[in-house]
């Protein structure tokens, strides 16, 4: 089987030294690169990386634009802060050709806070990674974009370790924009919520993390992780009121 990897990135140089260290089995690695101030591009090119330069606008549409420019006909789906298990490279190095077999579900661990999430929503969840080009491709959405194929879709055993956020100040400059590309999200579908509704929901999201996804077993990081989500739901949607009474 024959694979390229895609990766976008935004001033992702500490994320890329520790991801790209394991896509050396790789021959075909494409990065799209959205203007980054750090030295992104050159840790990309010093792992043998075709770097290509394009603002971005849209989680679906860059990745569109990374798959055009891979030369497999087999994509592999990476973010900058997720690192592949030996595990499962070995596994996918030993992938034939199936004729009826268009894409690969991947678990993915959550790590948060230096801790290796083993319970929650977050971990060993499986994401559609691995899909074959000329049978699939990711759709327009700006963000939460998904592969659309067509086929039989397999899952794999090995994990990707996803270093979603280097500290507490890393997860709030993130809030911003995915709070607010998300309430863009549900404006457009016509949803609405009252402001009564936003605040007092804020408690039952977090019981809803903690307790019912499990994130209790995950200790004092499984707390802050609960917590952050519902706080991240509250302003989704606090969000969304503001966008439906702007004068």
């Amino acid at each position: 089987m024959q694979i390229s990897v895609i990766i976008i990135a935004k001033n992702e140089a500490e994320n890329l030294k520790r991801s790209l260290s394991k896509l050396h089995w790789c021959d075909d690695i494409v990065l799209i690169d959205d203007c980054s101030s750090d030295q992104t591009v050159e840790i990309a090119t010093s792992f043998g990386a075709k770097v290509f330069q394009r603002a971005f606008d849209g989680f679906g549409t860059q990745k569109q634009y990374a798959v055009a420019q891979t030369q497999h006909p087999w994509v592999l789906n990476l973010d900058a802060d997720e690192v592949m298990e030996d595990t499962l490279i070995q596994e996918i190095l030993s992938l034939k050709v199936i004729k009826d077999v268009s894409a690969y579900e991947l678990p993915i661990q959550h790590v948060f806070l230096g801790k290796v999430f083993k319970y929650g929503k977050e971990s060993n969840y499986p994401h559609l990674r691995l899909f074959d080009k000329t049978k699939g491709n990711f759709n327009d959405a700006v963000v939460h974009e998904k592969v659309i194929t067509s086929g039989v879709t397999l899952r794999l055993k090995g994990k990707i370790l996803h270093y979603s956020y280097k500290n507490l100040e890393h997860y709030f400059q993130k809030l911003n924009s995915y709070t607010q590309a998300g309430a863009l999200k549900l404006k457009e579908k016509g949803k609405t919520r009252s402001l009564i509704l936003c605040i007092v929901s804020f408690p039952i999201y977090f019981v809803k993390h903690y307790f019912f996804y499990g994130n209790i077993l995950n200790g004092k990081e499984g707390f802050i992780w609960s917590y952050l989500n519902a706080w991240y739901h509250t302003v989704k949607y606090l969000k969304l009121y503001e966008l439906n009474h702007k004068k």
